[in-house]
């Protein structure tokens, strides 16, 4: 691999994976420290305000902050440079587990409550808004596109050839991690995001794209799982004293996208079915209230026509 990249020397293992070695170039522990940095900023300024914000969605947008962290700065990060099973890893942590966590933090409201209506803060909101409202933002979350999305990230960078064009260089190496975050988020922004977007996608649509992406990776996984020759020329060869059969370990990704893969979709399924529930039950309650209220129309109706069937029953016994 070219570019300015730091290769582990001993056999993979978890403390080898966990150790503290942060590649030359940090780009993405760089973008996790920004992140971590301006949303507590965002935070404590509501705090000390004396205004309300979630501590729970605070801890889920700083937990992903960590993992991210931790995902690209410590030693993990070297091995997944000639490991598939790890980089494979790192793709699912960095498309189904941070994204969904950032996104419960709510960045985009906390940005809209806790920047200052000053000169500066003005020209900010008036970015965020635009951006929010831009044709841009309504097509990026289309929940068609999820499908296309998922398709790339899994089967066109692998099967179709984009890893062993990318991959071999630093460059490219990094600009994968990222296009697989920013997928993530795109993915999770439609399904779980409680953020003023430009567009609210439908239940019915959330779960039918949850099942679409629990398909996609179990196909996937089932190429990867089965496959008795290594798929990805890139992963082919790693280093011999690392004592590693790149067949096995193909398999091995292929079951963490089976297993690892699929847990956050069911935990997104999950959640979405639950505010499925909870919006019918709202919407229950209100039209029950307004009826109680305001009385039903075709109750009243109804009633009326019985009341009529009833004096039109009585006027005939009386003839």
């Amino acid at each position: 691999m070219t570019g300015p990249i730091w290769e582990p020397v001993l056999p993979p293992g978890l403390a080898e994976f966990l150790a503290w070695n942060p590649q030359p170039v940090p780009v993405l522990p760089t973008l996790a420290v920004v992140l971590a940095v301006l949303y507590l900023s965002g935070a404590i300024r509501l705090w000390t305000n004396q205004r309300r914000w979630s501590t729970i969605r605070t801890i889920c947008f700083l937990l992903g902050c960590v993992l991210l962290f931790a995902l690209t700065g410590l030693g993990l990060e070297g091995y997944g440079l000639r490991m598939f099973s790890v980089f494979i890893f790192q793709q699912l942590t960095l498309m189904m587990v941070i994204p969904p966590l950032l996104v419960i933090g709510s960045p985009g409201t906390l940005l809209l409550r806790a920047t200052p209506h000053s000169r500066s803060g003005r020209i900010v909101l008036r970015a965020g808004l635009a951006a929010l409202r831009s044709r841009t933002a309504r097509f990026i979350l289309h929940p068609a596109l999820v499908t296309p999305l998922l398709v790339l990230s899994l089967f066109g960078v692998y099967v179709g050839g984009l890893a062993d064009l990318l991959l071999p260089s630093w460059i490219g190496h990094t600009l994968l991690e990222f296009f697989f975050l920013t997928v993530g988020v795109l993915l999770a922004t439609p399904l779980i995001s409680v953020d003023p977007l430009p567009r609210r996608t439908s239940f019915v649509a959330r779960i039918f794209d949850t099942f679409i992406e629990m398909q996609l990776h179990a196909a996937f996984g089932l190429v990867m799982l089965f496959a008795t020759t290594a798929l990805i020329p890139f992963y082919a060869s790693p280093p011999p004293q690392w004592g590693i059969n790149p067949v096995r370990d193909q398999s091995l990704a292929g079951t963490l996208v089976w297993t690892y893969g699929e847990l956050p979709v069911v935990a997104i399924l999950i959640v979405t079915l639950v505010r499925w529930q909870r919006q019918e039950r709202r919407r229950t309650d209100k039209e029950t209230r307004r009826a109680d209220e305001a009385g039903d129309p075709d109750l009243e109706q109804y009633n009326a026509y019985l009341r009529s069937l009833d004096k039109s029953s009585n006027g005939q016994n009386s003839d």
